[in-house]
């Protein structure tokens, strides 16, 4: 209340309580409105397909999926990465049905989430639970924003970062001072776009979901090639230790030029003179072979079998295959080795990977624009969890391969095996496993590693997850700030009051401050893997 009742005012109230939150002010504003002078509303237009199920598939075919997917198949192992999965699809199942629950128990007003829990349940759960989604979605912007950044240094413009360093080790360190520059930078430039046109934000959703389609297609279209003609990546290894190709020319220790045999760039790497075939080199190099490997061996090369259990790494560990021949000498750490950044877990796993399915609430998030909430809402967002469980953990080729589509799908959400019979995945089917966990891609010539499985070029998988990623944080930094001002309006928090006021036209220009404020430091964490976990939580 806003000013001190007295007892019988109290008591009156207090009869006539509603759960509906008492004192908010566009609820007084609409109630005071006399009839004639009410303003039309637009009617909505949006149905299960368009309103609920695309966005949901947009969300949830995402980042996680481009960038991480394929590292925690090979880490964790098929076996090991269907039980991620699974755990995750489960979680995010009986999310759905709850929500569906509150959906269909009533009339389902605009504002998503947090306005069905709190006109449903109260205010008390609404703003408690309305308070950490805000939060979640405000991180998720961060992470949208650091997968665009990724993305962006790795594979579209390598040359553009600034910080760099010699040592393989403090290479990651100066890695996240380029994400942290660069990540401010376009944190600025999509908080400008929200706060200027937030209608153009809406209208290109589309066409960030069809580079989310596209992607998805591409890479449906590489794997079926790859049953009869897979992709040439090479992959060099010396002994039984994988090489980065971003510096070598050739894969060999020596080369013959006009009957003379000289020396190779990965000589000049490991020995201490580039041109003297007797000069003093590494341990390890001098006493174990170099081979090449195909990084994209296909489905029929029973690649799976070394791929189904688990190789997780400590921080500095130098990725490794143990079925090729390797003379046991230490030898010493070299910037050519491709290394595991991050010591892993299968716990970690879980909290990188459970984002890639956060994106379930995002046809709710829309329930103003549908036609008819409490139908679209659950059949929608359930057939999208399904849709992308399947495409995760489910399908599989028997004995000819005529499930070759199916099969990819579930590669690119998730790389496990189904544990019936033959059902594979086709991660851990396809790809060689120390490309699966090379997660820049530094064996295969710095090129994404989902992207070595599409068709027709790797750039279709890196320019579309591009732009989906830019979508997707662009959307996290318009939904986020208008969540926070519904909360201030119904002022259940009295000190975030000042967050549900905005520009005249009712945009939330405190509640976007606010929200780039904690989005960068999400930004400035810097690290992917760092800030999927706290998404998570």
């Amino acid at each position: 209340m806003d000013t001190r009742p007295k007892v019988s005012s109290l008591l009156n109230r207090m009869v006539n309580y509603t759960n509906l939150t008492q004192g908010a002010r566009e609820h007084e504003e609409a109630e005071n409105v006399p009839p004639g002078k009410k303003k039309p509303t637009k009617t909505p237009q949006m149905g299960t397909f368009m309103g609920v199920y695309l966005p949901c598939l947009q969300n949830i075919f995402g980042v996680i999926l481009f960038l991480r997917l394929t590292w925690v198949v090979g880490t964790a192992g098929v076996l090991q990465a269907f039980g991620i999965v699974f755990i995750c699809c489960c979680c995010t199942m009986l999310t759905a049905i709850s929500m569906s629950a509150i959906a269909t128990n009533g009339v389902v007003p605009a504002g998503g989430a947090y306005f069905m829990i709190s006109r449903a349940l109260g205010p008390e759960f609404g703003g408690a639970v309305g308070l950490c989604f805000y939060l979640g979605t405000t991180f998720a912007a961060a992470m949208y924003i650091l997968g665009a950044i990724e993305i962006f240094l790795m594979y579209i413009a390598p040359e553009a970062a600034i910080f760099h360093s010699s040592d393989p080790l403090k290479a990651p360190a100066a890695m996240l001072n380029n994400m942290r520059v660069y990540g401010s930078a376009f944190l600025t430039l999509m908080v400008l776009v929200v706060f200027v046109g937030v209608r153009y934000v809406n209208k290109f959703a589309s066409l960030f979901l069809a580079c989310v389609i596209v992607s998805i297609l591409a890479i449906y279209a590489g794997a079926i090639k790859s049953s009869f003609a897979p992709p040439n990546f090479d992959v060099c290894m010396l002994g039984n230790r994988t090489l980065s190709q971003h510096n070598i020319d050739i894969c060999a220790k020596t080369q013959e030029r006009d009957n003379i045999t000289t020396t190779t760039r990965l000589w000049a790497v490991f020995c201490n003179s580039s041109d003297r075939l007797n000069a003093s080199c590494d341990e390890y190099f001098h006493h174990n072979q170099i081979t090449v490997i195909q990084g994209i061996p296909g489905l029929a090369s029973g690649v799976i079998t070394e791929n189904l259990w688990s190789s997780y790494l400590t921080k500095g560990e130098i990725i490794e295959k143990p079925s090729l021949h390797s003379v046991d000498v230490l030898g010493a750490l070299n910037q050519q080795y491709v290394l595991g950044d991050i010591t892993t877990s299968f716990t970690l796993l879980v909290g990188i990977f459970f984002p890639s399915v956060t994106g379930i609430m995002a046809g709710s998030n829309r329930s103003g624009d549908l036609k008819d909430a409490q139908k679209s809402i659950p059949i929608g967002t359930i057939l999208a969890i399904l849709t992308t469980s399947f495409v995760c953990i489910l399908t599989g080729r028997r004995g000819g391969g005529l499930n070759m589509a199916d099969e990819q799908l579930e590669q690119e959400k998730e790389g496990g095996q189904h544990v019936d019979l033959s059902n594979v995945v086709l991660f851990g089917a396809c790809i060689e496993g120390v490309v699966l966990r090379d997660k820049f891609g530094d064996a295969v010539h710095g090129n994404l590693v989902v992207g070595t499985l599409s068709w027709p070029s790797p750039w279709v998988i890196v320019i579309g997850s591009f732009f989906s990623t830019c979508g997707a944080g662009l959307q996290s930094l318009t939904g986020a700030p208008r969540l926070l001002q519904a909360i201030s309006k119904d002022n259940i928090i009295p000190f975030l009051r000042v967050f549900g006021h905005g520009k005249a036209n009712g945009e939330p220009t405190w509640a976007l401050l606010l929200t780039a404020g904690i989005a960068e430091l999400g930004i400035l964490i810097a690290s992917l893997d760092m800030v999927a976990p706290i998404l998570s939580m």
